[in-house]
């Protein structure tokens, strides 16, 4: 039981263990905190974009004339335009979300900007998530159905040593595995960073419906 629940836990019995709190100062202690939690989601979003943004920077050309090879580099650089545009638009979300619950001074009204906070965290990750899913299996079928191309990149001075039917599977295995690992530390990471944030508002969310009741 947190400092919070002691507090509530006596503005309700009126116990002279503790001070007693009113209605009001409780209110504001979960409004201050939950804009604290909003905030912080602004701020990682921000982090995370600025963070994939600099990596962007940092590939190497070499990397991109793979791309240019299998006649996928105007697709990437359009979808890159496309995600910088759906992710400024989350983060003007998140500052939206985070500017109105500052000034909010109604309990039911916050509890629903709370839900909306919350509905609009998980759509960011389903979206970054759902995202990295559609153009790793896009890129993989363009891929993996040029063959030629696929194995003149594996060995470029075409060497007879090379198994070409055994490097293919190889190849397409260890896309396989590298794919599965990675959506899983993609899942791992909103769990951990959005996920202890979003329940946190949830339990917020549950105080404020107490308070109502």
């Amino acid at each position: 039981m947190d400092e919070l629940d002691l507090l509530k836990k006596d503005w309700k019995k009126q116990e002279s263990k503790y001070p007693t709190l009113s209605f009001d100062e409780i209110y504001k202690m979960i409004h201050k905190r939950s804009s604290s939690i909003v905030k912080w989601i602004f701020i990682i979003c921000i982090a995370e974009f600025a963070f994939w943004a600099l990596l962007n920077l940092l590939v190497p050309d070499s990397y991109i004339e793979i791309y240019e090879k299998f006649h996928l580099k105007t697709f990437l650089h359009v979808s890159q335009v496309i995600h910088y545009i759906v992710v400024a638009v989350f983060l003007y979300l998140f500052y939206k979300n985070f500017k109105s619950i500052s000034v909010i001074d109604n309990t039911k009204v916050l509890m629903k900007k709370i839900l909306k906070t919350r509905k609009t965290v998980n759509y960011y990750i389903y979206y970054n998530i759902g995202l990295y899913v559609i153009l790793t299996i896009i890129f993989n079928i363009v891929m993996f159905s040029n063959s030629e191309i696929l194995m003149e990149l594996v060995d470029p001075e075409h060497t007879k040593n090379v198994n070409e039917a055994l490097m293919f599977n190889i190849m397409l295995v260890t896309q396989i595995i590298v794919f599965i690992i990675m959506v899983a530390l993609l899942c791992l990471f909103y769990r951990v960073v959005y996920g202890i944030l979003l329940r946190r508002l949830k339990k917020n969310y549950k105080e404020l419906a107490s308070l109502e009741i």
